[in-house]
């Protein structure tokens, strides 16, 4: 049994973030369902994201098509759809009809940009999404140009995850009352909601307005090192017992490059090149024997 198993969601078969909410949700336990549109011989979504998942086709330009969707609209506690907005009301599958033959429905939309606004229209990826939310400024040391996370921060972070927990939040409740609901998961505002907490971090001073000043893209004791085999450790010691703790396995403790504050951000440069330095002499598994156990 798992926690999902008495959840059915239809999926109309898109592309990124929406097919990757079903296939959470299927991990998770859920029956879904997924309207393949595609032809000529290629999946709407991919192998990898069709895991856990049933699959039906449908034209949805046809009568035909139309009706077997909502058909299994009437059966199904959530739905998920991808298209640009105004595509679905087009074909007659819009919010207003389904929530005619099921009035508990959730009914799950996933755009980039909203479904209005000067870019609802408009296309999209990952990028763009992450850039216009702000998020994309910091992905990058202060001297280089930001770069995309290959975490997709975006379509995965700021679209599925935000997707999947409307969805839920909108199940619960019409398990509750019997009334459905439209969740409209924009990715670019999804994007722009997790940066809450490198705002609330600006707060307290961890994080600055300007690149190459924060906690996340200067700072020595949170930072990235190479090894002398090639490959990388990662360093994050924020809290001051665990900095205090970092200088004394490194045997820095009585070092005068760091017997200062911290948070001394002129210090930073000179900290960060003396770690560099002394990473780079040993390889990876010499940092992981002496660092792991801590």
């Amino acid at each position: 049994m798992k926690v999902l198993d008495s959840v059915r969601v239809l999926e109309i078969g898109g592309l990124g973030p929406g097919p990757f909410c079903a296939m959470h949700l299927a991990d998770l336990g859920a029956d879904v369902i997924s309207v393949v549109r595609e032809t000529k011989g290629r999946e709407t979504t991919g192998a990898l994201l069709n895991r856990g998942k049933r699959s039906v086709f449908a034209d949805l330009k046809t009568e035909e098509g139309r009706q077997l969707v909502l058909a299994l609209v009437a059966e199904a506690d959530a739905l998920i759809e991808g298209m640009r907005p105004g595509v679905m009301e087009r074909l007659g599958l819009g919010p207003e009809e389904c929530l005619a033959v099921n009035p508990r429905l959730v009914y799950g939309r996933m755009t980039g940009w909203g479904q209005s606004g000067p870019l609802a229209p408009r296309a999209g990826h990952d990028t763009n999404y992450a850039a216009v939310s702000g998020a994309l400024w910091g992905c990058s040391p202060a001297d280089a140009r930001p770069v995309s996370p290959f975490a997709v921060l975006g379509d995965i972070g700021g679209g599925a995850m935000y997707l999947m927990t409307g969805l839920l939040s909108g199940i619960v409740q019409a398990r509750a009352t019997g009334r459905g609901t439209v969740v409209d998961a924009a990715i670019v505002d999804g994007s722009a909601h997790m940066l809450n907490l490198m705002l609330s971090a600006r707060q307290s001073g961890l994080v600055a307005d300007v690149r190459g000043q924060s906690i996340h893209d200067s700072a020595p004791f949170y930072d990235t090192y190479v090894c002398a085999d090639g490959h990388y450790v990662t360093v994050g010691a924020i809290e001051p017992q665990f900095y205090t703790l970092l200088l004394q396995v490194l045997g820095l403790a009585e070092d005068p490059d760091f017997t200062g504050s911290q948070w001394d951000k002129a210090a930073w440069p000179v900290r960060r090149a003396r770690l560099a330095a002394l990473f780079l002499a040993q390889p990876r598994a010499h940092w992981q024997a002496l660092l792991e156990p801590t």
